[in-house]
């Protein structure tokens, strides 16, 4: 199991009053699941997110990351969970704009210390799964969204994480773009990759194996195929 949650909850201050925005989440997520997070704006799903991406911390509850309790580290402790373990892609894709595609994508293997020869291998091919090889020297300027999209996946993907977590990543891109970008992410599952997608919409959250719907702060319904 990669992920376990056992009744995470997490509260925000808004003024003077407490606002609940997860009220006890129990999930467990198997190695090499494609999942899929879907619900309102507001019903806490972009916190769950942030919490199993290890972007903050829950108010009580536990949670687990192959199998190590993250629930209680420090800042910075959870920097490195998420340089070691977690790959993110985004709606808007975060590519340093003066950057070819290369040196976006090879930019946390320099965070992480990873020698320069053994960084360049893992670039290149990152970049030429995601179908990108002869794209390498441009800049974000001189692609397309779906190419921009397809960087921020290799990028995601270049420190070998244990799992890849996608917010809205369609949500920039047309129909044919996004089912393009789609079919990457499946491919990946087939290899073994583990992913957590965040979207609103029922057509990208079919495309997954599992669906799991948040409503005010709950499961509301957990679906596999």
């Amino acid at each position: 199991m990669i992920i376990k949650t056992e009744n995470l909850t997490k509260d925000y201050e808004s003024g003077t009053q407490v606002v609940r925005a997860l009220k006890g989440i129990n999930l467990s997520v198997e190695k090499g699941e494609f999942l899929s997070i879907m619900g309102p704006s507001g019903s806490g799903k972009t916190t769950l997110m942030n919490i199993i991406g290890c972007l903050d911390s829950p108010t009580d509850g536990s949670y687990y990351l192959n199998n190590k309790q993250v629930s209680k580290l420090d800042d910075d402790e959870l920097a490195q969970i998420r340089n070691e373990e977690i790959g993110f892609v985004f709606q808007s894709f975060h590519l340093l704009a003066r950057n070819t595609a290369f040196e976006n994508v090879m930019l946390p293997l320099k965070y992480a210390g990873v020698n320069k020869e053994e960084a360049t291998k893992r670039s290149n091919d990152v970049l030429d799964l995601v179908g990108l090889s002869s794209r390498s020297k441009h800049t974000p300027a001189e692609l397309s969204g779906g190419q921009q999209q397809r960087v921020a996946i290799a990028r995601a993907l270049v420190n070998k994480p244990s799992i890849l977590f996608a917010d809205e990543p369609t949500g920039n891109l047309d129909s044919k773009t996004g089912q393009d970008v789609m079919k990457i992410f499946k491919d990946l599952n087939q290899n073994g990759q583990t992913i957590i997608l965040i979207t609103h919409e029922d057509s990208v959250a079919k495309q997954s194996n599992r669906i799991i719907t948040i409503m005010d702060g709950l499961i509301k319904s957990d679906l596999s195929e």
